[in-house]
């Protein structure tokens, strides 16, 4: 994999602007504590990613990619809930969970690239 910085990584703009898109919708939530937790889930995801590639360790860059890929889905999971409980509407919720699972099967591809060079 060439790259010479994290932020050329198609994996982290998306996920960045998942993040965005994440607080943009729960601007105006009044359940502070599963929008907080449903934000900091969201900036983990390109925070890890971040911060496993400036690392420059393969290993140490893995370990990051599945925290942050565990952070997506953490992420998933909250938007279900939210959904449920009539936070957001099924569409936004089906909208939020399709780019995040793209993000996740994103970072297990950059996984597995990087799995096969160890």
């Amino acid at each position: 994999m060439a790259y010479r910085s994290f932020e050329e990584l198609d994996v982290w703009q998306n996920s960045c602007r998942l993040a965005v898109r994440v607080y943009e919708v729960f601007r105006d939530c009044r359940d502070c504590g599963l929008r907080d937790q449903m934000t900091r889930a969201a900036v983990s995801i390109p925070s890890n990613i971040a911060e496993g590639a400036e690392r420059n360790s393969n290993p140490d860059f893995k370990r990051y990619l599945h925290i942050a890929k565990g952070s997506a889905g953490e992420l998933r999971t909250q938007l279900y809930i939210a959904q449920h409980i009539g936070l957001i509407d099924q569409p936004t919720q089906a909208e939020l969970t399709t780019e995040t699972k793209q993000i996740a099967a994103m970072l297990h591809g950059l996984i597995k690239s990087l799995t096969t060079k160890t």
